[in-house]
């Protein structure tokens, strides 16, 4: 529960409106007093009215003071600002029964219809929830019904009843499958409008235009007008009366009409001030393209966090700082806001890079093979707006087909699995991430707890559908073939080649791949003259591909007497007009410098997507066949559906936890006992074997004889409980007289290790050991972790990883994953373990550890695993200082 008084940080957020604009959203404090009165005296007497079912010229200074002191836990209010005009209030206000509150909104007359009631609704209801709150009330007026429909259109069970003129709403706020749904599609829909007006400006003016030649701000100015921009275009200098014959500006102020797009190029210690001018003059966003603020370190982060800060308070969004620019071939937009020297080919790839340096690489390998782009965003620092966003513009964007990303931090992994998830089941979703920088931590987020393991991040990705690239070649690999090829329905592949040699090192590269062979043609005859050997290869190609055991195809050309790639290229593609089969050539050992051997050869520059993928090395084409068949595969599978299982207290698991709560101090974890953990564990359905601890041998036999015989022994240090080569656990002891021997022998035994406490527990049924982690990671949240206990994971780190929310499939697929899980399914005779005993299991803890951040650590270790179900033997819980997680129940822009 909030401190009474006092508020959390993450109550105070960016948020991302309808509209696409921005606003600051935070609680109310006494100095919003003038601020809040200047807002009501804006209001029209219908809003007021309506508010407050009376007319009320102004606020008196009791109410001003009520509505203004707040104690954050009974009574809370969030205003939303932009710049320092409030622009929406919302309030909630304990009623006698603790569990409910009344709830209110105002909106300004000035910003209806841009979203303002719903964003207020999530925040107020998220701290509700915080402070024990479990349903809202309200009183509307019959007449007010875009406030009825706030309430409506939330996703909750809105109650309704008409009492003296008014109507009474009142609904439970606990997060439901149709709120976070609702709230899901709103932040959709706001955030792609919010890019698709970065992409498609009305005008756009360039501040730090110059006529130096070769100078940024020159060729910026240059390449959007010689690009054809459909929209206006201004130059802004100071120091100049006429620029690319325009009249050239001296402030953004003195542009004659709004401007939506401003692209900043000016020297670092100018950015602040000149942002703060657009701000001023109501520009709707920045392309920021002035470098610099990395390299300054603390002082330079500081800079571009004032910046972001700055501009979303006052509506804007921020590419960059560092950024390249952005770039439409929409023909009706036609923009180059970017350091490219043309507007390139249009096509169905849309591009995003992080990086300045990788994004001009994969720009100019993505023009040297001719493949055509939608849209390209260069996020630079990435300080504001990120491939998150970019991923909820190209999904619905008809232009886009495929999406391919270069990515150095991942800072809101949570959402971007959530977001890759959802577009990877219509469009092909390409990542290279850095392996160098890994998953970083921003500056300035919460020291790390507990973090998530190395093969974490891959598994998310994994698990959301993404094509994971290595480099960024092999990233314009995949999406060679991804936006011009049909998508294979299988692995099934044929392979062609004019040499039976590599033929068959090709078909073995397949198979490495875990592509299957079904036809192999290594008799292509392409040395009798391209009159006879084109129609030749037509009919064989055709042939083949038309078979139904065939998905997809691959050809392998060694150079031959009068071979020309480009009419080999030709008619392969005509193949895949004709079968609707994918087809990848590889033109090996092409001596000829000025032959294309690598890109959409055959390609029609007026039919976007059409041509062949070709490759200069056969090994690269079935890499990036074969990622492309995984993606397929991924996308035709049943996903699941979230799984809920039966039995769980959620609110009762909340309650105790908030009881434990109290013994974590800062930063540190409070490990919890036995009982402790067998109890919360217990509200969600799973049960421990029970243990009990002993000073002494007589101690020990009073607890065996408690728990029945026979016992195991074990001492409760963490590294020597589970080793029997160690001695620190023996099985099966079934006497008293053995009991009190098994006791010393294990104490004289380690004792050499230092003294440890000690615990008798009933036997188990014989099983497969298994282990399950479930940690907290400040970026990806939960992460639950499988595999087989012992060597296994101890020594071969053999885990398998997954990122919760998790559907049922993706628990079977996390407890197949691990390379000795063959140990559960029949392994050399033996019987089948209880395969949904394990994971019902899986999915208690992953929705235990879903709900409860707090949680900092679950590890169960070991978990038995036999044909008649699972025993829990033992489990490790510790508590930690919650951190927000970077996706929840309510909407928010991240660092």
């Amino acid at each position: 529960m909030v401190e009474q008084g006092h508020y959390p940080e993450y109550w105070e957020a960016d948020v991302v409106l309808r509209d696409g604009g921005t606003g600051h959203l935070r609680p109310v404090s006494p100095s919003d007093a003038d601020a809040l009165q200047a807002f009501h005296m804006r209001q029209s007497q219908s809003s007021i009215y309506l508010r407050f079912f009376t007319y009320k010229a102004k606020l008196s200074n009791k109410e001003l003071e009520r509505f203004t002191n707040v104690d954050y836990r009974d009574r809370v209010a969030f205003v939303i600002t932009i710049g320092d005009e409030i622009i929406g209030i919302g309030r909630y206000d304990r009623l006698d029964d603790p569990t409910e509150a009344e709830v209110a909104f105002n909106i300004s007359d000035g910003h209806q219809g841009r979203g303002l009631g719903s964003i207020l609704l999530e925040h107020l209801a998220a701290a509700a929830r915080e402070n024990g709150i479990r349903r809202f009330s309200a009183e509307v007026l019959p007449e007010n019904r875009k406030m009825i429909g706030v309430f409506a259109d939330a996703g909750y069970e809105v109650r309704r009843h008409f009492d003296d003129g008014v109507i009474a709403l009142d609904f439970n706020i606990d997060p439901t499958e149709k709120s976070l749904a609702v709230m899901e599609a709103r932040e959709h829909r706001a955030e792609a409008r919010s890019v698709a007006d970065l992409l498609a400006p009305s005008s756009i003016a360039v501040i730090g235009a110059s006529r130096e030649w070769g100078s940024v701000g020159y060729q910026l100015l240059e390449h959007i007008i010689e690009g054809g921009f459909k929209g206006s275009v201004y130059a802004v200098n100071p120091e100049a009366f006429e620029l690319a014959g325009m009249i050239c500006y001296s402030r953004i102020a003195d542009v004659p009409e709004p401007v939506q797009l401003a692209v900043i190029a000016v020297p670092y210690d100018q950015v602040l001030p000149v942002a703060d001018e657009c701000a001023a003059a109501g520009v709707k966003a920045l392309l920021v393209v002035t470098a610099g603020f990395g390299p300054k370190g603390p002082e330079g982060l500081a800079q571009q966090r004032a910046l972001v800060r700055r501009a979303r308070a006052h509506g804007m969004r921020v590419v960059g700082p560092a950024s390249l620019g952005l770039i439409n071939t929409r023909p009706e937009v036609s923009l180059n806001a970017s350091m490219a020297p043309a507007l390139p080919r249009r096509g169905g790839l849309g591009l995003f890079s992080q990086s300045a340096a990788i994004g001009v690489l994969l720009y100019a390998t993505a023009q040297r093979r001719a493949l055509g782009l939608s849209s390209t965003i260069s996020a630079g620092n990435r300080a504001d707006v990120s491939g998150n966003d970019a991923m909820q513009y190209w999904e619905d964007d008809a232009d886009t087909r495929v999406v391919a990303m270069y990515l150095e931090s991942v800072g809101n992994p949570r959402k971007f699995s959530r977001l890759a998830r959802r577009l990877a089941r219509t469009k092909p979703v390409i990542v290279a991430k850095s392996d160098v920088t890994g998953l970083q931590l921003p500056p300035g987020h919460a020291v790390r707890t507990t973090q998530a393991p190395p093969g974490a991040l891959d598994a998310m990705l994994r698990q959301s559908g993404v094509i994971r690239v290595n480099t960024n070649e092999q990233l314009i690999d995949v999406a060679q073939i991804a936006v011009s090829q049909p998508l294979p329905r299988g692995r099934r592949v044929a392979v062609f080649s004019n040499s039976a040699a590599l033929g068959r090192v090709l078909a073995d590269a397949c198979t490495g791949l875990d592509l299957e062979i079904t036809r192999l043609e290594t008799e292509l005859a392409l040395d009798t003259g391209m009159s006879v050997a084109l129609p030749q290869l037509r009919r064989t190609v055709t042939e083949v591909l038309c078979d139904d055991a065939v998905d997809a195809g691959v050809v392998a050309i060694l150079p031959a007497p009068g071979l020309k790639t480009e009419a080999i290229a030709a008619v392969l593609a005509e193949c895949v007009q004709a079968t609707g089969k994918p087809l990848v050539a590889a033109f090996t050992g092409i001596l000829d410098p000025r032959a294309h051997v690598e890109g959409l050869l055959a390609a029609d520059p007026g039919v976007p997507g059409e041509g062949l993928p070709c490759f200069s090395s056969p090994g690269a084409a079935v890499t990036a066949l074969a990622s492309v068949v995984r993606y397929t595969e991924w996308a035709s599978r049943d996903h699941g559906s979230f799984v809920e299982p039966a039995g769980m207290d959620t609110e009762g698991a909340a309650a105790y936890l908030g009881t434990l709560m109290d013994r974590v101090e800062g930063d540190a974890l409070t490990r919890l006992d036995h009982a402790q953990t067998a109890a919360l564990l217990e509200f969600y359905g799973i049960s421990v074997l029970p243990a009990v601890g002993f000073s002494t041998a007589d101690e020990a036999v009073a607890a065996a004889e408690e728990l029945g015989w026979p016992v195991a022994v074990k001492t409760r240090e963490g590294h020597l409980r589970h080793r029997l080569d160690l001695g620190g656990v023996r099985l099966n002891i079934s006497t008293p007289e053995a009991l009190r021997t098994t006791v010393e022998q294990m104490r004289q035994a380690l004792r050499r290790y230092g003294e440890f406490d000690m615990e008798v527990q009933s036997m188990a049924a014989s099983g497969q050991g298994c282990r399950i982690r479930a940690i907290e990671d400040p970026l990806l949240g939960p992460v639950i972790s499988f595999g087989l206990a012992g060597d296994a994971t101890s020594l071969l780190d053999d885990w398998a990883h997954g990122v919760p929310p998790l559907t049922d499939r993706d628990i079977a697929d996390l407890v197949r994953a691990p390379r000795a899980a063959a140990k559960l399914f029949g392994y050399q005779g033996l019987p089948e373990a209880d395969i949904d005993a394990l994971e019902d299991l899986m999915a208690r803890l992953a929705v235990l550890k879903d709900e409860h951040p707090q949680i900092a650590l679950i590890e169960i270790n070991p978990v038995l695993v036999s044909a008649d179900g699972v025993t829990v033997l033992s489990a490790d819980v510790r508590l930690g200082n919650p951190q927000r997680r970077t996706d929840s129940a309510r909407r928010a822009m991240r660092d």
